[in-house]
């Protein structure tokens, strides 16, 4: 079975245990919404690619990590989107949570998608409780403070901050926590993954600052301007069109360079590869670079 179904079967499952009776309707459509339908799943496709470089001889347990590591972004997705942040209207090319469901239920839909998560890597870790202890102690890092994404969200409403900061905070966290929980759940290292993670995490959220101001609102699925419009810091405003698309190329050849010696390399850097052409294309770098020069 590929990654993609693998992923696909346990966030389905994820939500179909908290649907049943009793549950109230309009939050578990709510939920639903908010996971389904869904991005590139980098961030799970990067914790199963680890586990399968180690052997990934607890399927179930590398399942629901990456599983919750999707909930979990789900979740900093629709607090992103409340009024109170960004105000939103569009996510992924459809309405956000709160713009569908209203404030109070988008509020409490970013809470219970983080509660399900959790719950998730509780529920799978029965035959291997030290593994998941860690993978716990991984994505509870990765989440929380002082360095996970809600002190990333937080950054946002301090008077000062530096970038680098607050993007290793708000992006860089999680995908730390996907690629080193790969390892986690498959018995092996975690700490040689951590770069890569917090690589491409950075990478991430210089390519968001760039398509913020340079890319189609209808294909990314949301408003651009975001960034300059509630103060937001930016690596395209503090370095220029040019200078942030160099930085992420940057930032990606580095990523290929820290993928640790396995047996899946050559896969690993081809994904690395195809995730820095699908963000920012090579012939809009290339275009960048010359209207800034």
């Amino acid at each position: 079975m590929d990654t993609t179904t693998r992923i696909a079967q346990a966030l389905n499952a994820a939500l179909a245990s908290v649907e049943g009776d009793g549950c109230p309707p309009r939050l578990a459509a709510a939920v639903r919404h908010a996971v389904v339908p869904g991005g590139a799943r980098i961030r799970p496709q990067l914790c199963l690619a680890v586990a399968l470089a180690h052997g990934d001889d607890a399927p179930r347990l590398a399942d629901s990590a990456a599983a919750a590591i999707e909930l979990l972004h789900c979740a900093s997705l629709v607090h992103d989107d409340l009024p109170c942040f960004d105000n939103a209207a569009l996510r992924r090319g459809v309405s956000t949570v709160h713009a569908a469901y209203g404030e109070r239920l988008a509020v409490l839909t970013g809470d219970a998608l983080i509660v399900l998560a959790f719950q998730l890597i509780g529920q799978s870790g029965a035959q291997h409780p030290q593994r998941m202890a860690r993978v716990l102690a991984t994505v509870s890092r990765g989440v929380g403070m002082p360095l996970g994404i809600v002190a990333g969200q937080a950054w946002e409403c301090e008077p000062r901050v530096t970038l680098q900061d607050y993007q290793r905070a708000k992006t860089g966290a999680l995908f730390a926590a996907a690629t080193m929980a790969g390892a986690d759940a498959a018995g092996a290292d975690s700490q040689p993954w951590r770069a890569l993670g917090e690589l491409l995490g950075e990478a991430y959220q210089v390519a968001d600052d760039i398509r913020d101001v340079a890319a189609d609102p209808v294909l990314l699925g949301k408003p651009i301007g975001q960034d300059q419009a509630l103060g937001r810091p930016s690596a395209a405003a503090e370095q220029g069109l040019g200078g942030a698309v160099r930085y992420f190329e940057e930032l990606m050849d580095r990523a290929v360079a820290s993928i640790p010696s396995c047996p899946r390399e050559a896969q690993f850097r081809a994904l690395v590869r195809r995730e820095a052409e699908r963000l920012v294309p090579a012939a809009l770098c290339a275009d960048l670079v010359k209207l800034a020069a």
